[in-house]
């Protein structure tokens, strides 16, 4: 933060993001978005490597396992999903 540099925007929601998590090591991130979807994003090149989608409402609440494996996606929808990162 010390320069005040924007390194990234991540772009690729259809609506508002509700949450944001990153993971233990830093190297990744995933958001929550109200357009029903979560996208993991790569930290260091901005790229987005996976979109999850299964959900029938908005995602509210997105968390990455203590070792990073698995996330968890809470929804509108009544449900909350387990995902793989591998």
């Amino acid at each position: 933060v010390s320069s005040g540099q924007c390194v990234h925007t991540l772009r690729g929601h259809n609506d508002e993001i509700l949450d944001v998590c990153y993971n233990a090591t830093g190297s990744n991130l995933v958001t929550a978005s109200a357009d029903g979807t979560s996208r993991v994003f790569n930290t260091m090149t901005g790229a987005c490597h996976s979109i999850l989608i299964g959900h029938e409402g908005e995602i509210s609440k997105v968390a990455f396992n203590p070792q990073g494996l698995r996330i968890l996606t809470a929804s509108s929808d009544k449900t909350a999903r387990l995902w793989d990162t591998e």
